[in-house]
């Protein structure tokens, strides 16, 4: 029987390793100038679903970035906080434009990666964390999907409450986010279904992430409707303003500080 994963930095891991790809430099042997793998994220599910994902794509320049990524650094103003950097992607589009740009991840492999592929202004920790110290921002990124990050309505009010924090007046949040009721896959419409009789969002995913010999901790991600997200952003400081479905089932949504 197959033990348990050793907990470590998953993200960082298998950036590193993606980033050798992309470069030829990396740690590990190479073979023709490449790892003698490809490089993939598993993504478990608490109910034993298990995805896989190439991590090329959190180094992917803009040419190969998906319609709403170019919709969303557009609409960014001002200082920017761009939470869960991961490869720096959109860090570096948008340094390379001349914006002031932070980025804040919890991997320190990521920020090591960003480090090498140029991203100036880096900060490891949590929002919750940044959000003690004294910098404030005009716009704060939740791209790749990231405002998974709410994690539920548990969660929700602190989150938001510490995105608060780190906003000043007038502030904008750029978040991408997923209706994930389109499917008719019974796996996942079985998972919807068990989520609501547990008293989660039907989206609220249970997950881990495993490179290598590595895991994650289990952790909860938030896939959830413009409705549901409206229903959660109520009675926060927040208030969603605007949601773009060009591309449905995913979507951007606005929220501006009230």
């Amino acid at each position: 029987m197959l033990g348990e994963p050793r907990i470590g930095d998953v993200f960082g891991e298998l950036l590193r390793d993606a980033y050798a790809v992309e470069t030829g430099i990396g740690p590990r042997p190479l073979v023709g100038g490449r790892l003698p793998r490809p490089v993939i994220e598993i993504i478990e599910r608490d109910d034993g679903l298990i995805n896989g994902a190439p991590a090329a794509h959190y180094l992917a320049g803009p040419d190969d970035w998906q319609p709403y990524d170019h919709r969303a650094v557009d609409r960014v103003t001002g200082s920017v906080l761009d939470i869960g950097v991961g490869g720096g992607r959109i860090a570096l589009h948008l340094q390379a434009r001349g914006v002031p740009v932070t980025g804040l991840d919890v991997s320190p492999g990521a920020l090591a990666v960003c480090r090498r592929r140029g991203v100036r202004d880096l900060v490891l920790g949590t929002v919750d964390e940044h959000a003690t110290g004294d910098r404030r921002y005009d716009t704060l990124l939740l791209l790749g999907n990231n405002l998974g990050l709410i994690e539920g309505r548990h969660r929700a009010a602190g989150f938001l409450g510490a995105l608060a924090a780190l906003a000043r007046p007038g502030a904008r949040i750029i978040a991408h986010g997923t209706d994930p009721y389109g499917t008719t896959d019974p796996v996942h419409v079985g998972y919807h279904e068990s989520n609501r009789r547990r008293g989660r969002l039907g989206g609220q995913l249970r997950l881990r992430l495993r490179y290598r010999e590595l895991g994650t901790d289990w952790f909860d991600y938030l896939v959830c409707t413009p409705e549901e997200l409206a229903e959660l952003v109520h009675g926060t400081p927040w208030r969603l303003t605007d949601v773009d479905t060009a591309d449905a089932p995913y979507y951007l949504a606005t929220l501006r500080l009230a």
